[in-house]
């Protein structure tokens, strides 16, 4: 009996060992052409890794539709040779664009965590048709998708050839792409894979089906045959220039403006980068979704500009999404005129460094100077932020973090109180070796120069992911007097508490039905400093199922409760009379949702809500729907319907959002996307129409035509501009 508890953990032991993957990486100097084809001679030696897990639709079996691959690198490259087996050549694929759509469409994906601190990493995907897909990694992508960046771009080749039983892909990722520390012997490393024609994820590293696909906790490794030495790193130059000719036809002002600038990427090392930007432009960035507000807040719109996404994470992961955002890059370059309208605020200069300094410790430093515009009461303002990172044990890190606004000199149309902002901010994020408990805590502090007492921000979550449970507990604090000019807050002087649970159920047998999904949130909202110091509650409870095929039905209730502290009227109807401050309203609504699965060719989601809202009725129909012929052409539709009633004398109102959309991918260079954009809420019909040519690596050539109309009364123009944009990468 004295053995039987060794022997069970002999037995552990092992089978832990036996879903740890690793493969041998060899030193090559034979040269390899990047052509989908095993034929060259350096690819008869390198090891073959294979025995890929399922992901879906179970975690527990070997991968039905199997992947193997070889690796091998030389001084300057590492190289890949992925066969990917498949039934047939019905391949889902939805554009031919960099960084294409991989929801329910047929992929490759490598990560690489090349700083073994299973916290960051660089992920590569391409297809059968050897399309490019690249972007950066970090643990926050378990903490609503905010870790995962697409705008990094690399310069690496890929090509595939099919096959009759599969198709081969071949990779070539040069070294100075990436950052690592010098004298590397291994990475930790994955690769997954999407068969739409067999319904099948799998993984080479083992993941348990409650995780995310791609979590940085469930790796394998490469282990290169000698050190890794430092790599090359060019000095890139990213020069611009913008020709635009528009008209303002609501002040009747003709508008042709010629800009210039330039972008630099300055290499130290093989683990810190330097960005400097000149004069930036972003006129051939998507333009954002228009949405409906119906809330007394804000809209939190997401970051576009390249410059403030790349590593993200190290720059805008703090505090907690929507509540307490002490950095919100939209802060920069954009500001508030006289009246309180939302007018751009040009950038003159920005830089940026970021990197590792040693195998735990990150750095980040962002400093971006705007332009003043005395005409509309703007000063020109400095925008700091510095951060240190931490690793500490298995993936966990703590952060410093101090930010800073302020006026360059003195204005005499700004207050006092304005002239600067600070924030220090101390932050612990908890992430387990096995992916299970997440969490993290924060304490902020602002500084103005009024003394204020009450402006500090803390808060804390916890959760914890296990097969059938996941179950989750959050808190935040903000000060009356905290303030953050360069975060965003939606509102200030609150407690708030969200619980949140969700129960999983894994029908056994089932050819149709991935998993059922009940789940529970709840958000209390205290307002000690006010008269009502009870803002309200929002109870949500949820019924999901997820089918097979990828496709969702969905049943909803929710309940809520709100005090308003001023007058409101959510339909936000000109002249309209609001709702009445100092008074709770509590009201009960329900949804019903089906969304099909995402690989047909036609696709759609519908979704229905009816019930109370305020002291009325809310009636909403939402719809979008998708047709593809692919790989050229993606188009969709969406539509949105809000019917209010509201009782005498408040006014009710039909809110319309009509948004169509045209995606035209004519190869893997060029592209063409048109976005139509109608809603009654703000009496507005946009247009943005943009070509994009890759005529080289990371060099474009955008044309971009934007029509925008007043819809009041009549269909009146407003504005209207055609940009013709040319960027070249040199590297020197």
């Amino acid at each position: 009996m004295k053995k039987l508890p060794i022997i069970l953990a002999l037995i552990f032991v092992h089978s832990n060992l036996a879903f740890s993957q690793e493969i041998n990486v060899k030193f090559t100097e034979e040269k390899i052409n990047i052509d989908g084809s095993p034929d060259d001679l350096a690819w008869k030696n390198a090891d073959v890794a294979s025995e890929f897990w399922q992901w879906r639709p179970t975690d527990s079996v070997k991968a039905v539709k199997q992947t193997e691959f070889k690796a091998l690198f030389d001084s300057e490259n590492l190289y890949f040779l992925i066969k990917a087996y498949t039934k047939e050549k019905k391949f889902t694929v939805y554009n031919l664009k960099r960084d294409f759509e991989t929801a329910s469409a047929d992929y490759v994906q490598l990560i690489f965590d090349t700083f073994n601190d299973a916290s960051n990493a660089f992920k590569f995907q391409t297809n059968h048709l050897g399309l490019k897909g690249d972007m950066l990694l970090s643990t926050i992508m378990s903490f609503g998708g905010r870790g995962m960046n697409s705008s990094w771009d690399a310069i690496w080749d890929v090509e595939s050839k099919l096959y009759e039983d599969s198709y081969i892909t071949e990779i070539k990722i040069p070294f100075n792409q990436l950052y690592f520390i010098n004298g590397s012997k291994s990475w930790r490393f994955n690769i997954y894979r999407s068969d739409t024609q067999s319904l099948e994820h799998s993984s080479w590293a083992k993941t348990p089906q409650e995780q995310r696909i791609g979590d940085l906790a469930f790796m394998g490794k490469i282990n290169f045959e000698k050190p890794l030495g430092e790599s090359k790193k060019p000095i890139s130059l990213i020069p611009y220039i913008n020709g635009s000719i528009g008209k303002n036809f609501t002040q009747n002002k003709t508008l042709n403006n010629l800009d210039y600038g330039l972008d630099v990427k300055i290499p130290i090392g093989n683990s810190i980068n330097i960005d400097l930007t000149v004069n930036p432009d972003f006129s051939q960035v998507e333009v954002d979704d228009q949405l409906v507000n119906l809330t007394q807040f804000e809209l939190r719109l997401p970051e576009r500009r390249q410059f403030f996404t790349q590593n993200s994470d190290l720059f805008t992961d703090f505090g907690q999404e929507r509540d307490a955002e002490p950095f919100f890059s939209r802060r920069i370059g954009i500001s508030k005129d006289f009246e309180g309208n939302t007018v751009e605020n040009r950038i003159i200069t920005g830089m940026r460094l970021s990197g590792k300094i040693n195998d735990k410790l990150r750095i980040g430093l962002l400093n971006v100077l705007t332009e003043e515009d005395k005409a509309n009461g703007i000063p020109q303002n400095n925008n700091t932020l510095f951060t240190l990172r931490n690793k500490v044990f298995a993936r966990s890190n703590y952060s410093f973090f101090f930010i800073n606004r302020e006026n360059t000199k003195d204005y005499d149309f700004i207050e006092n109180q304005k002239k600067y902002n600070r924030v220090f901010g101390f932050e612990y994020n908890l992430a387990s070796k096995n992916g299970q408990w997440k969490g993290r805590t924060f304490i902020h502090k602002s500084f103005t120069p009024e003394k204020n007492d009450k402006n500090t921000s803390f808060g804390l979550r916890l959760s914890k992911n296990s097969r059938k449970h996941y179950i989750s507990m959050g808190g935040s604090y903000v000060g009356d007097d905290f303030r953050s000019d360069l975060g965003y807050y939606r509102r200030y002087g609150f407690i708030k508490f969200t619980p949140f649970y969700q129960f999983r159920i894994y029908p056994k047998n089932n050819d149709k039905i991935l998993n059922y999904e009940l789940q529970h949130y709840a958000a209390y909202v205290f307002r000690p400093n006010k008269e009502e110091k009870f803002e309200g509650r929002l109870n949500i409870s949820s019924f999901e199922i997820k089918y097979l095929n990828q496709s969702t039905f969905e049943i909803k209730q929710n309940i809520r409760r709100d005090y308003l502290y001023y007058d409101f009227d959510p339909t936000r109807t000109d002249g309209g009379s609001p709702l009445p401050a100092n008074n709770f309203y509590s009201y009960t609504d329900y949804e019903i949702a089906f969304s099909s699965p995402d690989k047909n060719l036609f696709k759609f989601r519908t979704g229905l809500q009816y019930g109370d809202f305020f002291n009325g009725t809310k009636f909403s129909f939402k719809n979008e729907f998708k047709f593809r012929v692919q790989p050229y052409f993606n188009t969709s539709l969406r539509v949105d319907y809000d019917s209010i009633e509201l009782p005498n004398p408040y006014p009710s109102r039909d809110i319309w959002l009509i948004s169509p959309k045209f995606q035209f991918t004519f190869n893997k260079e060029i592209s063409w996307t048109t976005y139509i954009q109608y809603t009654n809420q703000s009496d507005n019909l946009g247009m943005n129409s943009r070509l994009q040519w890759r005529f080289a690596p990371l060099s474009d050539l955008y044309i971009v035509y934007n029509d925008n109309y007043i819809t009041t009364d009549s269909l009146e123009p407003q504005f209207r501009s055609i940009n013709l944009k040319f960027t070249y990468w040199i590297n020197i």
